[in-house]
């Protein structure tokens, strides 16, 4: 029986449409090149991580396009700009309540992008916990971290599930004992997870 939904934060509850965002800073070359620093490295996983100092991470990214320095950190300072409100997550959080669930969030992210818009988080105080990559220093797929969430929250694992839109993510999840659903869409997400809870949700 599933009692506990544990949800990724970043393109599931929240927009993280960083692809318009540089679209709309940069001509084409320049925002592949940029975006390519900040995503294709590898690096933003350590800005997640949080053991490195913002300043040593944006060392990261400049020696990736050291041409683009002023570019990088401009993206970077103004990151906010592409974290986007699903209005739908508080209504989903307080059915899944109503229902007799618990919610709990499990998500890579980091205090600056946590800063960065505040009012788009506004569904976290909704839940009824949960474990940022940033305050812990490890990061999905990491088992790591899934076992952090189980024990901070004394979680049977075979109790819960885990939904993430990608499938690394999920299959960690589910090596720890989890069920698991990769969102690709609400609609389908709404589907599965009421087929896993047996509760009727609202699609809104």
């Amino acid at each position: 029986m599933i009692k506990n939904v544990i949800f990724d934060i970043g393109m599931v509850l929240l927009d993280f449409e960083w692809n318009d965002y540089m679209q709309s800073l940069f001509d084409r070359r320049t925002a592949e090149r940029v975006t390519e620093a900040l995503w294709g490295t590898g690096y933003w996983h350590e800005l997640d991580r949080a053991v490195l100092t913002d300043d040593e991470i944006l060392d990261l990214f400049y020696s990736a396009a050291p041409d683009l320095r002023k570019e990088i950190r401009m993206t970077y300072d103004r990151i906010g700009e592409c974290v986007g409100r699903r209005d739908w997550a508080i209504p989903l959080i307080e059915e899944l309540k109503a229902s007799g669930h618990k919610v709990y969030y499990l998500s890579n992210m980091s205090e600056h992008v946590l800063g960065s818009d505040p009012g788009a988080f506004d569904f976290v105080p909704h839940m009824d916990g949960g474990i940022y990559s940033c305050h812990v220093q490890t990061l999905k797929p990491e088992k790591e971290i899934y076992l952090k969430l189980i024990e901070k929250y004394g979680l049977v694992p075979e109790e819960c599930i885990f939904i993430d839109d990608r499938e690394d993510n999920v299959e960690t999840g589910r090596s720890v004992g989890m069920k698991g659903i990769v969102f690709r869409s609400r609609q389908q997400m709404l589907e599965e997870l009421q087929a896993a809870t047996g509760c009727t949700l609202t699609d809104n």
